[in-house]
């Protein structure tokens, strides 16, 4: 009897300890995508492990990923246009001919993608979309031309109507990135421009500001220190309780912050200027920064740093800098980052990675597969332990294989 007692008291305490692995495994999915191909891994944030799933195939290359805030459906961009499309080693850039956005319901428990709806043509390569914060409407931004437009989302999650704008939108040039404000009542659109070439002079950056309401847009700001000279901003993201904006700057392989004002804009020039590699000045000539996300707990702010070229024969080569995702810590009287850590992701171009929902783990997408001497280095899924002081420890890395298109989207999503 004592011994039943006593296995009945480690099975118990076993279902106690286990339990909780369980649900974290099952409680956020990671996708990732491959050319047209968007595969799901289940996430276990303990473990900081992946495991690979179902896939489902897109009409041509996965170009960006957003989730309904309900998290009960996924929208997929997508077009055979962009630098996902390129001829390896080739500098051009096809604008191609098919390109669109596709709904997906995500499965509560299992996290599998079930399509709804009819998929949307779109006019040009979408680069960038995300979902306004009630969940009412999709809005796209094009970055050639340099434009976005908005379509209604209907109560089952599938795409509605487009949404009239006025023709007079300042939109920029090469635009990036369309980001809705957390009032819901003003629209980033994060415009690139272009540096400059041994022909013309860079097109000049800025951060588009619009007011936003029922899906329409107005002219609100621009946001160009300078005059947008030296300003070339790919993303941003939003501190979850103080009025702070953080933007990576692409070419400059900068940070800023911004100090957003109560009309939903930002101000004219940046808080703090930070730059994102450990050594700035031995810069690589190919190096840019990339995406970036704030910690859920505010604490800390991650950017992608990208360093890639070509070799002799065409093919993807390190560009001789960093490849890492860079770890700033948050004064949080002031919103001054200070950088702490430029993690290795052991591969070429994060162009995307995403923290878990309990931000335990982050996981980097290595864009390219590259050629490294005499071997190959694949695509891959970096996995990194995210610390309580906000570095990262790296874990494991899986290889993708990107035969049929890069690595050029991944991200991880809550389960409903």
């Amino acid at each position: 009897m004592l011994f039943k007692r006593l296995l009945l008291t480690i099975t118990l305490a076993e279902m106690f300890l286990l339990g909780p692995v369980r649900a974290q495994t099952s409680h956020a999915v990671l996708y990732a995508s491959a050319g047209a191909v968007l595969t799901q891994y289940d996430v276990d944030a303990q473990a900081a492990s992946l495991v690979k799933k179902s896939s489902v195939r897109l009409p041509a290359n996965v170009q960006y990923v957003w989730q309904h805030p309900s998290r009960k459906y996924l929208y997929v961009a997508w077009s055979d246009g962009g630098a996902a499309a390129a001829a390896v080693g080739s500098t051009a850039v096809p604008s191609g001919k098919n390109h669109g956005v596709s709904a997906f319901r995500i499965d509560p428990s299992s996290g599998a993608l079930q399509p709804i709806g009819k998929s949307v043509a779109l006019p040009a390569r979408p680069i960038h979309l995300s979902v306004d914060i009630t969940g009412t409407h999709v809005l796209v931004a094009f970055n050639i031309p340099s434009s976005i437009s908005v379509r209604q989302l209907n109560p089952d999650g599938t795409i509605g109507a487009l949404v009239k704008q006025p023709s007079t939108l300042d939109t920029g040039i090469y635009a990036h990135q369309v980001r809705v404000n957390p009032s819901n009542k003003t629209v980033f659109l994060v415009t690139r421009g272009n540096g400059p070439t041994k022909d013309k002079p860079e097109d000049r950056g800025a951060v588009k500001v619009f007011s936003y309401a029922d899906g329409v847009l107005k002219n609100l700001a621009s946001i160009a220190p300078n005059g947008g000279v030296n300003f070339q901003p790919r993303h941003l993201d939003f501190h979850p309780s103080q009025p702070w904006v953080f933007l990576s700057l692409e070419r400059q392989t900068q940070l800023q912050v911004y100090h957003m004002t109560k009309d939903g804009s930002l101000d004219a020039l940046p808080l703090f200027t930070k730059d994102s590699v450990a050594n700035p000045a031995k810069k690589a000539p190919l190096q840019n920064s990339g995406t970036v996300h704030v910690h859920p707990n505010g604490k800390f702010v991650y950017q992608a740093t990208r360093s890639a070229g070509s070799d002799a024969s065409g093919k993807a080569s390190f560009g001789g800098g960093e490849n890492s995702i860079a770890v700033y810590a948050i004064n949080q009287k002031t919103g001054e980052p200070t950088l702490l850590q430029n993690a290795d992701t052991r591969g070429a171009e994060p162009r995307t990675f995403a923290l878990d929902p309990s931000a335990q783990v982050l996981v980097a997408g290595n864009q390219t597969a590259i050629s490294a001497g005499s071997k190959t280095i694949p695509a891959s899924l970096a996995v990194f332990r995210v610390r309580t002081d906000g570095k990262l420890d790296f874990v494991r890395k899986y290889d993708v294989d990107t035969s049929g298109g890069s690595l050029f989207w991944m991200g991880i999503v809550p389960l409903p």
